[in-house]
């Protein structure tokens, strides 16, 4: 009988957080999944992994009959371990999410769901980031689920490069009042930052920080403009880094 797809199930928010147990559910019709997630949020941790302290791995039973585990380290830590210490073979599928909020245009860079869904990626694991653009405690993921189940059937079929992994962001509401799917290019924005400076009890100055998210690309192909006019945006995204229409000017200066 031939073995059902491994799926691999992460977050950035926490094993305990709303939005992963709707990927839990919207993963099940699709095979055998095991979840490995961190202890505690990890939001914005980027591609961090630990060094400098020892990961610990618990059973945990937060989902019924599912294989599951807590990390006390960052998403990246969570799929390397799952991959390297949990697994009896390779993931035929990674899902990170389902992300409080945005990770839309320059998020992914600070994004910890997306990137647990780039070290697949590395891997050579076809990986999903899913996140909903919705940060209330109490969102509604059932749009975002059912695009979850969906977008991972594909990728199960007809697979995706290697080095490659889709960034997908589902805009808030209900199921009917979103339009569909687009394929989409990474719009251009940044952080505007500040920081509002603070003074504790004992007089030491510390700092939350804050600021507006500006976009700078008005083009109509991209993720945020997509998600204006309410579709779900496919960002297909790699992890090489490299400015290749730079090289050759770079050959051009005087190095020697």
């Amino acid at each position: 009988m031939e073995n059902k797809p491994l799926i691999l199930i992460t977050n950035d928010d926490s094993i305990t957080a709303k939005g992963i147990s709707y990927l839990v559910k919207a993963m099940k019709p699709l095979g055998e999944i095991v979840v490995v997630a961190p202890d505690r949020p990890q939001s914005g941790m980027g591609h961090a992994i630990t060094i400098h302290d020892p990961l610990r791995l618990k059973k945990s039973d937060q989902f019924e009959g599912i294989e599951s585990y807590t990390c006390s380290g960052t998403p990246v830590d969570s799929v390397k371990l799952a991959i390297y210490e949990v697994l009896n073979r390779r993931p035929d599928l990674i899902v990170s999410g389902i992300n409080h909020g945005s990770n839309a245009a320059t998020n992914i860079l600070y994004s910890g769901t997306m990137s647990a869904a780039i070290e697949g990626a590395i891997e050579s694991i076809p990986s999903i980031g899913f996140s909903l653009l919705d940060f209330d405690k109490d969102a509604d993921f059932e749009a975002a689920a059912h695009y979850a189940t969906k977008i991972s059937e594909q990728v199960l079929i007809n697979g995706i490069p290697k080095g490659t992994c889709l960034n997908v962001n589902i805009p808030k509401g209900k199921l009917e009042t979103l339009k569909g799917t687009k394929i989409c290019r990474q719009g251009k924005a940044f952080w505007e930052d500040s920081f509002d400076k603070r003074t504790d009890p004992f007089g030491n100055e510390y700092f939350w920080l804050t600021g507006n998210f500006t976009i700078l690309d008005k083009g109509d192909d991209t993720d945020l403009a997509a998600l204006e006019k309410n579709y779900v945006s496919i960002v297909p995204t790699q992890f090489d880094m490299t400015a290749h229409h730079l090289i050759g000017e770079l050959n051009e200066w005087d190095l020697k």
